[in-house]
């Protein structure tokens, strides 16, 4: 038995496991004293980057999402691979995806996209300075870029046109960032 918070896991097993998720079941003593289940679904660290030029336009991507079975706008986003740091993700995503390298990078702080039943910290940077060179997109990635100001990006969250939450806290962290300092 092992103290989770106000929780006791009394067994755990691994549900599914594949090379992108893993999803686990224990057997619990609730916070009530009542026995139960919990799952949790655990997807590997990850970026998200807002490139910004000097004119305050923003580069997104447009993307089939499988799982949405629709195009989403986002921000550069991945996986952190083995002992990469957050920067090296960050700095690789954006030069893979949508060929942009910055020499200038602002961490804007980690989001959880699900704090209920899914483990997948996502860190948020903000990338200027850029510099433009040939993308190297996995086989999986069909993105068109998507450019639009800063202030069109943070309408289309308002509005719900960007639904990605980690793109949205991106956007709207970098926004307040960049017109707080100005």
């Amino acid at each position: 038995m092992q103290k989770h918070g106000p929780w006791t896991i009394q067994a755990s097993h691994e549900q599914y496991q594949n090379s992108f998720i893993r999803v686990t079941e224990d057997q619990v003593i609730q916070p009530d004293g009542e026995l139960g289940s919990y799952a949790t679904v655990r997807v590997p660290r990850g970026v998200a980057i807002l490139a910004i030029d000097p004119q305050q336009r923003v580069y997104l991507t447009r993307q089939f999402r499988y799982a949405l079975g629709k195009a989403s706008i986002e921000v550069v986003s991945g996986a952190i691979d083995g002992d990469e740091s957050p920067l090296e993700a960050a700095q690789r995503e954006a030069r893979e995806e949508m060929g942009i390298e910055a020499k200038a990078w602002t961490e804007l702080g980690v989001v959880n996209l699900d704090t209920s039943i899914v483990q997948s910290p996502v860190h948020l940077f903000l990338a200027q300075d850029l510099n433009f060179v040939e993308s190297d997109r996995e086989g999986t990635e069909t993105i068109e870029p998507v450019k639009s100001s800063l202030d069109e990006a943070v309408q289309s969250v308002m509005n719900s046109e960007i639904t990605h939450s980690a793109s949205c806290v991106l956007i709207l962290k970098a926004h307040y960032t960049l017109n707080r300092s100005a």
